[in-house]
């Protein structure tokens, strides 16, 4: 019987698929199902109007070329996928994302190519500092994107919600799940539309989206709500509510999901399949990337000359590292290089020549602080490199900069450093949107707009973004 069910479901779409000019495929299907998504929503109009619209020759053309320029780092980044048992689907997340830029940045300040923001890499990993961005590793925000991806899909029990929590938040998706539970269940039990349970759980709802509440008083609702019974199907929580000033899901991303289905259903059609494009279909086969443990301090340059690469080359599979220097803190620091260097790399690892660091002589005089502005590097990073515990030298004391002789004073050490720029400040009792700019000095009016807030009104636990 379920066989012939979803053999009906699978007809009934590809009749559909065919009455509206689209060619679908079992592929196409294997997407949805890659997602936990049901294979009726193949015929969602909306989708397909997506899906049609990136079909025009200017964006065939361009989705071509991203894929063209991620050859290289595609395959280990499926690998990655299924090592961590994530559905290689997901590579599609990816490239609405970010379109496979490994250094992509948004205004919002979320960075490489799974998007993250300073706060979320930092907790799945990801270092930010004056030498590296591991936002931009392509390897370690793969591995951070998955332990993401798995802890918002235990949380939900789909991927497709996976994905959706992964662009709008988890806070989003808990109340569209729990408003479209209690919608679905008073359609089933319309006399139960003034009951007094039902009118607390929205009232919970009303207030959260008001910020009158907490989020942990959602999640509450959210878990009662669930023993109802009621599970929304993907394409009711997509509908667009007449009337409705905020809809279940955001639009962005009720295009987000419908865009990440199309770029996976792009890449099963006849377009590819033709000889000029057919290796687009088979990337993850072999194995492109190694990633190797270098020295601390070499520069990036001479690492390219001992494996016979290029230096943009070797630069572009490792935006991460800032200033092209392996951060000199570490002892080992892991980069990544083409496989078929492996062997090169193997051989000649231990003859690559070290950076060779400018060397400051304490005179009489001299300050720690006052070596730090001469040279324009961090106080705090001469001290860790020189293993300091205080800031008092003595006289004709060598003082090691972290920084090649050639590029004193070149290096911008704020660059891309989000920490500088953005501060997550948590409110507490006693706290206002007015006494908290006051603290870091901004306008009222900027950190409701950077906070995306229509009110002042804070409540207790709240995160202010103050950049």
């Amino acid at each position: 019987m379920k066989k012939f069910l979803f053999s009906f479901l699978i007809f009934s779409a590809y009749l559909h698929a065919t009455l509206t000019g689209a060619n679908f495929t079992q592929r196409d299907v294997h997407i949805l199902e890659d997602l936990d998504i049901n294979p009726s929503f193949i015929t969602d109009y909306k989708l397909q109007e997506i899906y049609e619209k990136l079909q025009n020759q200017a964006s065939m053309e361009h989705y071509i070329k991203k894929f063209e320029e991620a050859s290289i780092f595609l395959p280990r980044i499926k690998e990655i996928l299924r090592e961590e048992g994530i559905p290689t689907s997901f590579i599609y997340m990816a490239m609405a994302e970010s379109y496979f830029t490994i250094d992509a940045r948004s205004n919002a300040k979320a960075t490489g190519l799974w998007q993250f923001m300073y706060e979320t890499g930092k907790r799945y990993g990801l270092n930010s500092n004056i030498y590296v961005d591991e936002r931009m590793d392509l390897v370690k925000s793969t591995v951070a994107a998955t332990k993401y991806l798995k802890a918002l899909h235990k949380r939900f029990g789909k991927w497709y919600l996976a994905a959706i929590a992964y662009n709008c938040g988890e806070g989003r998706v808990v109340e569209a799940l729990t408003r479209a539970s209690l919608d679905l269940y008073i359609q089933k039990n319309p006399k139960l539309k003034s009951d007094k349970k039902i009118k607390e759980y929205r009232k919970v709802i009303y207030d959260y989206q008001k910020r009158r509440t907490r989020f942990k008083n959602l999640r509450a609702v959210y878990k009662e709500v669930q023993k109802l019974g009621i599970r929304p199907e993907l394409e009711y929580l997509l509908r667009v509510q007449p009337k409705v000033g905020r809809q279940y899901l955001p639009q962005e991303s009720r295009r987000y999901i419908r865009k990440i289905i199309s770029f996976g259903m792009l890449n099963s059609q006849n377009f590819i399949k033709i000889d000029e494009n057919s290796h687009l279909l088979n990337m993850g086969i072999s194995k492109t990337i190694a990633t190797v443990p270098v020295k601390g301090g070499l520069h990036l340059k001479n690492i390219a000359k001992a494996i016979d690469m290029s230096y943009d080359d070797l630069l572009n599979l490792n935006k991460h590292i800032k200033q092209s220097i392996i951060p000199p803190t570490k002892k080992y620091y892991t980069i990544n290089i083409p496989y078929d260097k492996l062997t090169l790399f193997n051989k000649n690892s231990a003859s690559i020549k070290d950076t060779k660091f400018a060397i400051h002589v304490v005179k009489s005089g001299d300050t720690l602080y006052g070596i730090s502005r001469k040279y324009k590097v961090p106080l705090k990073l001469i001290k860790e490199y020189n293993h300091l515990k205080t800031t008092r030298l003595a006289l004709r004391q060598k003082i090691e900069l972290p920084i090649p002789n050639d590029m004193i004073g070149k290096i911008n050490f704020t660059l891309f450093d989000d920490r500088k720029r953005t501060k997550n400040y948590i409110v507490k009792n006693g706290d206002s949107l007015y006494s908290i700019a006051k603290k870091y000095k901004v306008d009222v009016k900027k950190l409701m707009r950077d906070n995306k807030l229509k009110t002042t009104l804070l409540k207790i636990g709240d995160s202010i973004v103050i950049r």
